[in-house]
């Protein structure tokens, strides 16, 4: 009847037309616009055939659909409000087409149903989920929601609180939750799938089944009563706000639709849909987290093509236990790869060892780790004080004191220890790879290797590529953070490598800030609700402003005519009086032992009264968008910096990192994505305005470049 590139149609005896997603291109199948385009052309040969009494929709993938194209979505924001909500509306005319159809449809959903994939299924009379399958409607995670008619069926099908949770939540449901929610109509094995999904047609076709009244449902007002409506939709407002990240409004504009969409039929309802989605289409928020999901695709394929020249490592080194060795031991060790840990004090490597014993007892207690499992993740951890076992292994890590010559000393002895092959990775977070290689006799085996604290928790490793590191010695770093399940990117060997690098500038410009007068708790509000997880104030208690001023200053040395030294410098005043943050008890802020022993943060008069010392003009208030042009402009002109520099190979790579890394503010997207953004014209625009502030507002002749090109950093 139909042979299309992404959808078959055929017919069988009995009046049974089958209707199977099959993308003959492709792996798995999208809804895209060739899918739908097919979808309208099957649907209206359906509508014009006579002698059809049912519709059975499969899947010839081990998914049915796993949602929208999401690499077409920049041809959608670059559209108007009202053109999107006009494009999704007409769009909506082909589900309705299909809903509308005079015999009942029944998918079979063997494989995940994402997004567009289970809004489609809702358009059928019937669902027969198999047990292997989930499904879920995700866009909120995009900073978008259904646009396909998902939340109007959602609502009338599961019932509103259902539809909002679903919608709200973002989350994917397995067959028992999903049947139970009345989301789907059936579950069964897969492989009984296909034959009971025929059963419930045969039943709806011969009249056991009442699948008009299911579709007339679909087409009225929900039945509920106004005070109950109120009563749903307020709950799933007070969650969605409870839920949202900073500046990410999709799940409360879809909360609101809802509830208005909900006291009228299917064609208003669809346009209310239609029209909200256009509008949440436009945030910054949705074109952001579209970007991220599709950088994270680029970085996993960068990755993919590092692995095939990497090295097993079927045994691994970590020396240097303490907090950040054992993490990285126990990480592996979980992982399935065994450790040899090393450390030549007995008291660190008890603290190493005690470590992934602590760890290890949080995935018991979590339920994810059986004991008998935990015990054997500890045993594959070998605890060493002399060399023994090193001999024997394919890579080691590095994870001992951040000074140069006794890295070097270190490295240099570990050499005449492994074999001539084994890879050696330092965890270092601001020396130079090509400074710690100098001292080397195979210089070509060394890499960096960069993780961010805690290691079990932070999902990005900094893979540094010095002037001599082999691609070999790389790939497997690459391929072992992989096994690690980390998220590796690689960059060039300079002072600060990525991540570090590029806050330094950002940490430069709050301390120039506290310096002109600001409160540095103002700055912190004013960050944090930009978006920013803690302030800069709060984040240096966190990371320890002793570790901090060391960092800031060997960075800063490696770009001197850009990072100039702030004079009236408060962390370096602080650290002086012995205020190290957290670790001390106090430093912008105080700290009191909590609930569960967990550190709570106090205003610190002393603090205050200590830093009045270096504002000669006294305190000054600034606007908030001062205080955020003065701390991100630097971040984003020293985040241009380095990808022409060639620090990493891709915007995509740049953003990840920094999202990953740092905690970087999701719906900003990233440096380079926030440039977007603003517009390189209005970022170049600003850097001018405060030029008057030094070399790190000063934007590259690139950024001027694409600024009069009109250029972007991602996309065309």
């Amino acid at each position: 009847m139909f042979d299309g590139q992404n959808i078959q149609l055929t017919r069988f005896d009995g009046g049974i037309v089958e209707l199977c997603f099959n993308a003959k291109q492709d792996a798995i199948n999208k809804l895209d616009t060739q899918t739908v385009t097919e979808f309208r052309q099957v649907t209206e040969i359906l509508s014009a055939v006579s002698g059809i009494k049912g519709v059975l929709i499969t899947s010839a993938k081990d998914v049915f659909i796993v949602g929208a194209d999401i690499k077409g979505f920049d041809r959608i924001f670059k559209q108007t409000a009202e053109e999107i909500a006009a494009d999704v509306l007409k769009k909506n005319d082909i589900f309705v087409a299909f809903d509308d159809l005079p015999f009942p449809s029944v998918v079979a959903i063997n494989g995940f149903a994402l997004g567009g994939g289970l809004e489609l299924a809702l358009s059928a009379s019937y669902r027969v989920m198999s047990t292997a399958a989930q499904v879920g409607l995700p866009e909120v995670k995009l900073g978008l929601f259904p646009g396909f008619g998902g939340t109007v069926r959602m609502c009338r099908i599961a019932g509103p609180a259902v539809a909002t949770d679903w919608v709200v939540s973002g989350k994917p449901a397995k067959g028992p939750a999903a049947l139970a929610a009345g989301v789907v109509d059936e579950l069964c094995e897969p492989t009984e799938l296909r034959a009971r999904a025929l059963a419930v047609l045969e039943e709806a076709m011969s009249g056991q089944r009442d699948w008009r009244a299911v579709q007339r449902r679909k087409q009225a007002p929900v039945a509920l009563q106004d005070d109950e409506l109120k009563g749903i939709f307020d709950a799933a407002h007070l969650k969605a706000q409870g839920l949202a990240a900073a500046h990410q409004p999709a799940a409360s504009i879809a909360v609101e639709m809802m509830a208005q969409a909900s006291r009228v039929d299917r064609s208003q309802a669809l346009a209310l849909e239609a029209q909200a989605f256009g509008r949440v289409a436009k945030t910054q928020a949705a074109s952001s987290l579209v970007q991220l999901f599709l950088n994270d695709q680029i970085v996993k394929k960068r990755g993919r093509q590092f692995t095939g020249q990497a090295r097993p490592v079927k045994q691994l080194g970590v020396l240097g236990a303490g907090i950040m060795g054992g993490g990285i031991a126990y990480v592996n060790a979980l992982r399935g790869t065994p450790v040899v840990l090393k450390d030549i004090s007995p008291a660190q490597l008890d603290l190493g060892l005690t470590e992934a014993s602590k760890l290890l007892a949080k995935q018991v207690k979590a339920g994810r780790l059986t004991q008998s499992a935990a015990d054997q993740v500890q045993a594959a951890i070998q605890p060493r004080l002399n060399d023994e076992g090193l001999g024997q292994v394919d890579m080691v890590i590095e994870a001992i004191i951040e000074r140069l010559e006794i890295k070097q000393q270190v490295l240099k002895t570990l050499e005449g220890v492994v074999r001539p092959d084994t890879v050696i990775a330092s965890n270092t977070s601001s020396l130079r790879i090509d400074d710690i290689a100098s001292a080397l006799q195979r210089p070509e085996n060394l890499v960096g290797m960069h993780f961010f604290n805690p290691v079990p928790a932070m999902p990005l490793v900094e893979i540094v590529k010095g002037s001599r590191s082999s691609n070999e010695a790389v790939a497997t770093a690459v391929a072992q953070a992989v096994a690690m399940g980390k998220t590796p990117i690689v960059v060039q060997d300079c002072p600060g490598f990525l991540v570090n690098r590029l806050i330094t500038p950002y940490v430069a410009g709050f301390l120039q800030l506290i310096a002109d007068g600001a409160d540095f708790e103002e700055v912190d509000k004013v960050m944090e609700a930009f978006g920013w997880p803690m302030g800069p104030a709060y984040l240096q208690d966190v990371v320890g402003m002793d570790t901090s001023v060391h960092v800031a200053e060997v960075i800063a040395a490696g770009y001197p005519e850009r990072m100039k030294p702030v004079a009236a410098n408060a962390v370096r005043l602080l650290v002086d009086h012995k205020r190290y943050g957290q670790k001390s008890g106090s430093g912008f802020y105080q700290y009191v032992a909590g609930e569960g022993g967990r550190l709570q943060k106090q205003h610190a008069p002393e603090a205050h009264a200590l830093l009045a010392a270096i504002q000669p003009s006294g305190g000054r208030r600034f606007e908030a968008s001062e205080v955020e042009d003065r701390m991100m402009l630097p971040l984003i002109v020293e985040a241009a910096h380095a990808l022409e520099e060639g620090v990493v190979e891709t915007p995509a790579e740049l953003d990840t990192a920094m999202l990953l890394g740092l905690g970087f503010p999701a719906y900003l997207g990233g440096p380079l994505k926030y440039a977007d953004w603003l517009g390189l014209t209005e970022v170049v625009a600003r850097c001018d305005r405060y030029a008057h502030l030094g070399p790190a507002y000063q934007a590259t002749p690139r950024m001027r470049e694409m600024a009069r090109d009109g250029a972007r950093y991602h996309g065309r």
